[in-house]
């Protein structure tokens, strides 16, 4: 497969920083792109507004979404990717630090690939994100998809 294109919905600078970095050291070929909120999310998949340009923004192989965003959180970004025919295979890995068993269940109710409770230690974090870029980046066969926006 040619090389992987990530967009990572992640309103904490802190935490979009960690993540650039650890993909990086998995050797991964990935591009990643962030937005800062759902609303982004859902403009960059549509290609509206600042992300019309489809070579600068491309539509990603995998959505990683954090769940508690200012204007659409994660549960309503992923409600909507799921209801669009395109994108319904598209990955998405819910990355929140939420634990709770009803987020968790509704992420997976509303059609998750996957979901990780990000660590509060640095160094757990970096360790776990380098993890999800290994299995998600260099390990697992995404499905085909159809890429109309």
């Amino acid at each position: 497969m040619g090389q992987r294109r990530i967009l990572v919905a992640e309103d904490q600078t802190n935490d979009a920083f960690i993540l650039e970095r650890a993909f990086k050291k998995t050797g991964a070929k990935a591009t990643l792109h962030f937005v800062r909120d759902g609303q982004e999310a859902i403009d960059y998949l549509e290609g509206q507004e600042v992300f019309s340009d489809r070579d600068a923004y491309p539509l990603p192989t995998l959505l990683l979404l954090d769940l508690k965003m200012p204007r659409l959180d994660g549960f309503d970004v992923l409600e909507w990717v799921r209801s669009k025919k395109s994108l319904r295979r598209l990955l998405v890995v819910v990355f929140s630090s939420s634990e709770e068993i009803g987020d968790i269940n509704r992420a997976y109710d509303l059609g998750a690939n996957s979901y990780m409770v990000k660590p509060s230690d640095f160094d757990d974090l970096l360790k776990l994100a380098e993890e999800l870029g290994r299995y998600w980046l260099l390990r697992n066969k995404c499905p085909e998809f159809v890429l109309k926006a």
